[in-house]
């Protein structure tokens, strides 16, 4: 396989730096958070930064993609797993690792583009794949749908103690922190299993999400390079 070129390299490292600080500047600061603290957090130069993009609202499309991609792949490999159980237990497991909800904030601040919507429909396919081969299986309660798994994963990932602990620079918590989000997780999850009292209300609908995700222009976090730092 051919090596990157070192600034094709550079620029991935600096993707997956940008992307984690933003998930945790965004965390904290919401849709206002500023370039100037997402590229300090990622040790990345807010000059080169805005070499790469013209405004805050390309950088922020960008890491959405980014995140996609995230949620694609743990599909991808979710749906490799033999045990279908297992596959859907990995898929929630790594989105909510990742933080899978971390960039909901943004949603309805900037335009969805032609790469992310696509993005969108993939991932949604292949979760509803993982969904279809669980029911399939008997190994997921029958009302439980898509749906409820795309909120789940979205609160799970939310979690005040580990990003607490991180502002506060307690290292020495972190870890503890992490496991007590697994065990969460793991009664989560037992939760899905089938044989539980009926899931209470209406099952929600695709709109739940996408529609937060309409923008028109005066939703739009910047329209310039100086209004978004």
């Amino acid at each position: 396989m051919a090596r990157k070129a070192p600034r094709h390299a550079e620029a991935e490292r600096n993707d997956h730096a940008l992307l984690e600080a933003a998930k945790k500047v965004l965390a904290v600061d919401g849709a206002h958070a500023s370039v100037a603290a997402i590229a300090a957090r990622a040790g990345v130069g807010i000059a080169s930064l805005y070499r790469r993009y013209r405004s805050k609202d390309e950088l922020f499309q960008h890491l959405c993609a980014l995140s996609l991609d995230q949620w694609i792949s743990a599909a991808e490999r979710g749906l490799r797993h033999d045990d279908p159980w297992e596959g859907l237990a990995h898929y929630i497991g790594a989105c909510v690792e990742f933080s899978g909800g971390s960039l909901g904030p943004l949603a309805g601040t900037i335009a969805v583009t032609d790469e992310m919507a696509a993005k969108f429909t993939r991932s949604d396919e292949l979760m509803r794949d993982l969904v279809a081969r669980a029911h399939a299986a008997g190994v997921l309660r029958p009302d439980a749908t898509a749906m409820d798994i795309s909120l789940l994963i979205e609160q799970l990932g939310k979690s005040p103690l580990i990003e607490q602990f991180d502002r506060q620079g307690r290292t020495d918590l972190i870890e503890a922190a992490r496991d007590a989000r697994k065990r969460t997780v793991a009664i989560a999850l037992d939760g899905l299993r089938p044989h539980q009292p009926r899931l209470p209300g209406s099952a929600p609908s695709s709109a739940l999400l996408s529609e937060r995700w309409e923008h028109s222009p005066a939703d739009s976090t910047t329209g310039s390079r100086t209004s978004g730092r």
